[in-house]
């Protein structure tokens, strides 16, 4: 599946911190403008099906390229249908044996995130790879459909439920085909500037306190704890699936939309100071298809390597409280 790798988590460890040609903090960025071309290259990914979320644009458009590149089925899971099939247009022109279609999802909308599970899994197809990477970015303080903190519900709560229905599907592909299931979380960096309490359990949509850029952290600190959590059940669970997150790094991309003078800083000068939406997606690739993570699951990795995240990403029991506070939610 993903290469000939039988190493356990621990050797998987040992070999990305050690032995890849990208695996020292002083090498990251020399090698960052590389590394997306390395990551997957020479990987057969033929046979393997994977939704990529937020695949119209910037890293989620990219991963599809990369993923389809290696001979991956991807579903283009996205909110906008018109930019979604043009970038499959896209992706087709260039590689003309793609396998590659495109889905509505709107992760803001539980009955959406509903709709989009029951319509895959109607479909019959297989589940190998589930990449959560959609997501917005500071936004004025909004209210989703179903009322709850929209950075919040589409960052952390969407990709909690998709997870959550489509778990199955992936248990019954790794079963039936005795591949490892893999799960990426695409959080950021941003999980150490949050609120002090870290997930404001009581206070999600309270408007008076509400700040775009610690509601963002708050929503890219569930992404790691839910992984984090997700990772203990799968495990308790004895199967085959990994779960990981990651930090794709600083890149100028229409996340940055509804932030005006930073909008204007990434467009003028993100050339010189940010990463380009390929090096951005490839620690996603990475953890998708690399055979040196066969088998590591719950950990955080930045320019293909492990990192360290918070320490109160780490916290276990707020992850089980952030669990039973999102199903109750979407409940």
């Amino acid at each position: 599946m993903y290469g000939d790798s039988t190493q356990t988590s621990s050797r998987a460890v040992h070999v990305v911190h050690h032995q890849t040609p990208y695996s020292t903090r002083t090498r990251r960025a020399a090698n960052a403008k590389q590394l997306w071309r390395k990551v997957t290259h020479g990987i057969d990914g033929s046979g393997l099906t994977a939704i990529v979320t937020g695949a119209s644009s910037g890293i989620g458009s990219e991963t599809t390229r990369t993923l389809v590149l290696r001979g991956v089925h991807v579903i283009m899971a996205v909110r906008n249908m018109g930019a979604g099939k043009d970038v499959r247009e896209a992706i087709v022109k260039e590689i003309p044996a793609a396998k590659v279609d495109v889905m509505e999802l709107d992760l803001s909308s539980l009955a959406s995130v509903r709709k989009f599970a029951a319509d895959f899994i109607s479909s019959c197809r297989s589940l190998n790879i589930l990449i959560n990477n959609a997501g917005v970015m500071a936004i004025p303080f909004t209210l989703s459909k179903d009322n709850i903190e929209l950075q919040f519900a589409t960052n952390h709560l969407g990709h909690f439920l998709l997870t959550n229905l489509l778990l199955d599907k992936m248990k019954e592909t790794t079963r039936e085909t005795k591949r490892e299931g893999r799960i990426v979380n695409v959080a950021s960096e941003a999980h150490r500037v949050t609120y002090h309490e870290g997930i404001r359990f009581d206070k999600i949509n309270v408007q008076q306190s509400y700040s775009r850029y610690l509601a963002y952290g708050q929503s890219k600190l569930a992404n790691i704890l839910f992984t984090n959590e997700l990772t203990k059940r799968l495990k308790d669970d004895g199967v085959e699936i990994t779960a990981n997150s990651l930090n794709p790094g600083a890149i100028s991309t229409n996340l940055f939309r509804h932030m005006t003078i930073v909008h204007g800083l990434a467009s003028t000068v993100g050339k010189l100071v940010l990463k380009n939406v390929q090096q951005g997606a490839s620690t996603t690739c990475y953890l998708a298809l690399n055979p040196q993570v066969k088998g590591v699951s719950g950990e955080y990795f930045l320019d293909n390597n492990l990192a360290t995240p918070s320490t109160m990403a780490k916290d276990m029991d707020l992850a089980k409280r952030l669990w039973d506070f999102s199903m109750d939610l979407v409940k």
